[in-house]
């Protein structure tokens, strides 16, 4: 066998021998990805204190990542089935490597910003190509194992990003958490090369550019909106915003009516495995990345965890989501996506209720629970689901099926961590104001409320300051705490209302065992006839 795989899969007459290596690379290349966003989460106190960043800097370091990561995947999974899906992949990675090299070097926040945009882009062709490749290299008796294990890498990533990070910034810059992904990147690249063989869509069309603009313009301005209008206010910017998604949207979908090869045939919204399935993505994601998002913040401002001591304690959630993802792998093939994506719904949900309990005395061990729920359940229901939204796509379509399971999942994402966060926030600083509004200067308030670690470092320097003490000091904790730990418990009461209604609409839309069985025995177009082939060479 050649060191380097040039045979493209569409031409193997049978199914690719190092295909489970193949999947190694794909699932490294996601690990990257993923671990960009969670690496973040424990790296952000560190960052703020060295660039001096407002709340709407570090929501924009954060957030500049996600926005075209969100808005491209549509059209760039196009031009990869078009052109390459290897090569997509490859360029994706490179791109996401150069976004890393230069967040690791500049001080600014402006080019901190924009480092992470340039890695959303790379992100935005990832993503999508590592579904896409994978769909076109397992045979349909072996595809729900491998996107059983490409999902289960979600969950490594979540507990793998804080933890490397926290290890690197126990002795080096915040810097140092960007320049990880290089060598990541790098492998990828090197084993997309020599494991993953070419692919491309052989009776593809034109790329339908207007649609791809149009899906551009509407996700973006959606994430936007939801992102900058509720942490800073309805100003003209998303206003703006959302009146584009709302106008882009219904524009999109009569383009994609009219067009004879649309980016993204809109008519499979009426069948109820592909539009259930997109709709359990987007609300399981909802939920569990908003509940992570804040139950992070509760363990490093008020149990006073570092970064690393953070990320060994998301260790147990990536155990729950290896747990699940081995699970469903046994039973989703017997019970059917319905009841399996229900039942993980469900105890998602009921992870994100029990952070209803949380209080200010509150330790790790009443977050560990809620957390192997979430764990289990995103193992346990995401791959039946990506399974049914890319069985919807034929072979021609696969990187457009790919980003449509991507856009969900990070547009879920996104608006958990931006809606949940927002009324974080507010929760937060009506509760700290009821406490000690009146004993602070106004300015000295004002910071205290915009967020806990805000309120912490005021306290520090009331520790410092003559008229106030260590006493004085002690009791603003105390409050920052209580009113950190009452913000949570009242998100996450909203959040799992959001979680609950979902799993009933969900539950609600998919088809039962029967129907989802015959969608799913459908081979993909392109598959049938690689094993006809097949079956005439044997004879």
């Amino acid at each position: 066998m050649p060191l380097l795989v040039n045979t493209p899969i569409e031409k193997m007459a049978e199914p690719y021998a190092r295909r489970w290596w193949a999947l190694l690379v794909l699932c490294l290349s996601l690990l990257i990805v993923v671990m960009a966003n969670t690496s973040l989460i424990v790296a952000a106190p560190d960052m703020t204190k060295d660039l001096g960043l407002s709340s709407s800097d570090l929501q924009w370091v954060i957030d500049g990542y996600t926005v075209p990561y969100a808005a491209l995947m549509l059209l760039l999974g196009s031009i990869g089935d078009k052109y390459s899906r290897r090569g997509a992949l490859i360029l994706g990675l490179l791109i996401f490597a150069a976004g890393s090299v230069m967040g690791s070097l500049v001080d600014e926040t402006g080019l901190v910003i924009i480092a992470r945009a340039i890695m959303g882009v790379g992100a935005a062709v990832v993503m999508p190509a590592t579904l896409s490749l994978l769909v076109a290299i397992f045979p349909r008796a072996e595809r729900a194992k491998a996107i059983t294990a490409w999902s289960a890498t979600s969950g490594l990533a979540i507990a793998a990003g804080p933890l490397s990070a926290g290890w690197l910034l126990e002795s080096h810059a915040w810097g140092s958490t960007f320049l990880m992904n290089v060598p990541l990147a790098v492998l990828g690249v090197v084993g997309a090369l020599l494991l993953v063989p070419p692919s491309k869509a052989e009776k593809m069309g034109g790329i339908d550019y207007v649609g791809g603009l149009l899906s551009i313009v509407t996700v973006g301005s959606l994430v936007y909106a939801t992102i900058e209008g509720p942490h800073f206010g309805w100003g003209t910017g998303p206003i703006t915003a959302a009146v584009v998604a709302g106008v882009g949207l219904p524009a999109f979908v009569a383009w994609e009516l009219r067009h004879p090869h649309p980016m993204l045939n809109v008519r499979k919204f009426r069948e109820r495995p592909f539009s259930g399935s997109m709709l359990a993505v987007l609300f399981f994601f909802f939920g569990t990345f908003g509940s992570i998002y804040y139950s992070t913040q509760f363990l490093q401002f008020v149990l006073g965890y570092n970064a690393l001591d953070t990320g060994i304690r998301l260790v147990p959630l990536a155990g729950a989501v290896f747990l699940g993802a081995a699970v469903t792998g046994r039973i989703a093939p017997k019970l059917g996506a319905k009841l399996v994506v229900g039942a993980g719904m469900v105890l998602g949900t009921t992870g994100a209720l029990l952070l209803t309990r949380i209080e200010s005395g509150s330790t790790y061990a009443d977050f560990l629970a809620p957390l192997l729920l979430l764990g289990f359940a995103i193992g346990l229901s995401v791959s039946p689901a990506t399974d049914t939204i890319m069985g919807s796509f034929p072979e021609s379509e696969l990187g457009v099926g790919g980003g449509a399971n991507d856009t969900a999942l990070e547009l879920g994402a996104s608006l958990g961590i931006a809606i949940l966060g927002s009324l974080l926030a507010t929760s937060y600083k009506d509760k700290l104001t009821d406490l000690i509004g009146g004993h602070l200067p106004a300015a000295a308030m004002d910071t205290a409320k915009d967020s806990v670690g805000g309120g912490l470092a005021v306290a520090e320097q009331v520790a410092k300051e003559p008229g106030g003490g260590p006493q004085q000091a002690q009791t603003l904790v105390g409050a920052v705490h209580e009113s950190f730990a009452h913000a949570i418990a009242h998100t996450s009461l909203i959040g799992g209302i959001i979680m609950a209604a979902g799993t009933v609409i969900v539950l609600l839309v998919l088809p039962g065992r029967r129907s989802v069985g015959k969608h799913h025995q459908e081979p993909v177009a392109g598959e049938a006839d690689r094993d006809e082939e097949h079956a005439d060479a044997t004879h």
